[in-house]
């Protein structure tokens, strides 16, 4: 049976030959593990999204969750899928043993994550928020706030949320309102309207634990004034069972075009009685702590991408290789029997671009996943930094791109399938509804262009852009005296071209931030394609001298994949560049200069 979540050859390539995960290891935090623990992790999740997450991936698009006497109600497969992935562990993957966590790797937790994801993103989001605020109270909590809220959300007792965006204030965090009253006995009485709350309300668990941004009274305006705050939807009480609500309320369920197994709540705070809340760490630092999850959410909205187009890549190809229908141009014996449609130059076309994008999209994902392991557990201090640079530059791109070319991947994956792509009786068509929201999820994607050029690549004297260019030059000259080089010679004319488009961008800022920024997306598309020949490149040079030796040719067709995967994203999708380069250095503006009453 073809599989429709992820090949599992691609993923451990890009663990073990493109990665190196297995090295991970060899240091303290991991010592316990092997590459074949690794891969038994690895096992369990797809065991877990085929036999959990899959069954039900329609249903739950059809039968939204909704509201029957002020409780929500929803399919009863999901609190089943959740439960099993708590007891797996995963929620607390990448947490201490120490405190009930698994201390996986972040690249193996990441690459686990994403079968649940391929299989069912509607019921991943419920365990993968929940573990993204776990993470941030175990980063900037108190010993006692651990102690008391990390044990019942890594076992999936609580479910966790991040309760961001106000109805006036949207991405804008400068403007929220929430306020955050001080009480005699340390807490706070929190009171405000949070808005497009994922699994802000449900009855999969006892509790709900929300991370709130409020402001303190008398906090400075802007974001220096945002404090952080645990907020439950019911009182815990000091033996660690739920007692009374805490006055959360659902004021209502917001209904999206996909995603629709998550809830996407409106949430009042406060506005039937007190709602008592748990300062964070320092008051005023709240914007700094979320944003601890949110750059990790930002990965993890990527991988979501990829993974569900990964998802649809596969499941075009499965359809192209049966469907039989036509004959191959020039052949004029209407006796012949129709071909597969994979015979078809266009069908392939899609699909190669779909192969590039996906498998490219993976890369990037797990390449940020294993920068962050890079991060934490380097022994070399350098090593450490030069992570952290690359993962500045890498995570608004990582958020961005798998969402945008996955979309592309996931709508030729519908055109592969022709009249079925496009009915609900098969699943490319909610793929391509769940991933368009994508684009939105943990700031728009124009918000991260803004962020990647108006801060990434200048902060520091450009410090992290010199990172990743380093990085580019070291995988042209790896690629040197090999079948590849050839791609590494396109490949480093993408380079260039980056680097000039950039210097010319920078140089601009100055004189008119405005304008220099205006094209800020385009930059953002420059950018990712040549970021996506880096990790091509790399891939295509393992595969090149894997096919040299006797072993790599007992996968022969394997490794040709990748090779021509990477010709096409040097030769097809790299050279759109050049288009780019040239709007952006010429500063055009004609977006910029049109005006309001024009339109």
């Amino acid at each position: 049976m073809p599989t429709t979540l992820f090949q599992d050859r691609d993923i451990a390539f890009l663990l073990y030959e493109l990665l190196h995960a297995e090295e991970l290891v060899e240091r303290e935090r991991f010592a316990d593990y092997s590459r074949e623990a690794f891969d038994a992790v690895i096992q369990t999740a797809r065991q877990i999204a085929e036999e959990h997450f899959a069954p039900h991936r329609t249903r739950n698009d059809q039968e939204e969750p909704r509201v029957e006497n002020g409780v929500v109600v929803m399919v009863p497969e999901v609190k089943t899928t959740v439960k099993a992935v708590a007891e797996a562990g995963f929620i607390g993957g990448t947490q201490d043993a120490g405190r009930g966590g698994m201390q996986l790797p972040h690249v193996i937790a990441s690459a686990s994550i994403g079968y649940m994801e391929a299989a069912n993103v509607g019921t991943a989001s419920y365990p993968m928020l929940t573990a993204g605020a776990a993470n941030l109270i175990a980063a900037f909590g108190s010993e006692a706030q651990k102690e008391q809220w990390l044990p019942p959300m890594f076992n999936g007792r609580f479910t966790g949320t991040m309760a961001l965006t106000e109805p006036d204030a949207g991405s804008a965090l400068a403007d929220l309102r929430t306020a955050a009253a001080p009480q005699v006995d340390g807490s706070f009485h929190i009171s405000g309207t949070k808005i497009w709350i994922s699994g802000g309300d449900h009855e999969l668990s006892e509790n709900i634990v929300h991370l709130v941004l409020a402001r303190i009274a008398g906090a400075p305006e802007g974001v220096k004034g945002i404090s952080l705050f645990i907020v439950p939807k019911k009182l815990v009480n000091g033996d660690g069972s739920v007692g009374a609500v805490n006055n959360v309320t659902l004021a209502g369920l917001i209904h999206k075009m996909g995603w629709r197994g998550t809830t996407s709540t409106l949430l009042n705070f406060g506005e039937h009685g007190p709602c008592v809340g748990y300062l964070v760490g320092e008051p005023h630092k709240g914007l700094a702590y979320m944003f601890h999850m949110m750059n990790e959410a930002r990965i993890g909205v990527g991988r979501a991408a990829a993974a569900m187009s990964y998802a649809a890549y596969l499941h075009g190809v499965d359809y192209a290789r049966t469907r039989r229908q036509g004959r191959i141009p020039g052949e004029k014996d209407p006796s012949k029997p129709p071909v597969a449609i994979i015979e078809h130059a266009d069908i392939r076309r899609m699909l190669l671009h779909g192969k590039a994008a996906v498998e490219g999209s993976m890369a990037l994902i797990l390449q940020c996943s294993r920068l962050v392991d890079e991060q934490e557990t380097a022994p070399d201090a350098a090593a450490r930094e030069h992570a952290t640079l690359l993962l500045e530059v890498l995570t608004p791109i990582a958020k961005t791109w798998p969402s945008i070319i996955g979309q592309e991947a996931i709508s030729n994956a519908v055109q592969v399938m022709g009249g079925y792509g496009y009915a609900r009786e098969y699943p490319v068509e909610q793929l391509y509804r769940d991933n368009r929201l994508n684009q939105i999820h943990e700031g728009t994607n124009g918000i991260q262009s803004l962020d990647l050029l108006g801060r990434k690549v200048t902060q520091d004297k450009g410090a992290a852009f010199k990172a990743l260019v380093v990085e580019m030059q070291q995988a042209i000259a790896d690629a040197q005296g090999t079948g590849v080089a050839d791609l590494a010679a396109e490949f480093a004319k993408g380079v260039e071209r980056m680097v000039a488009t950039t210097k010319a961008l920078v140089a601009a800022m100055p004189a008119d931030p405005a304008r220099a920024l205006a094209n800020a997306n385009i930059y953002m598309d420059l950018v990712s394609r040549t970021v996506y020949g880096w990790l091509w490149l790399r891939q295509a040079t393992i595969a090149d001298r894997a096919l040299a030796t006797d072993a790599g040719m007992r996968e022969e067709p394997f490794y040709r994949g990748k090779v021509h995967a990477a010709r096409y994203q040097m030769l097809w999708e790299l050279p759109k560049t050049e288009s780019d380069a040239a709007l952006l250095q010429r500063i055009d503006t004609v977006p910029f200069d049109m005006k309001d009453e024009w339109f």
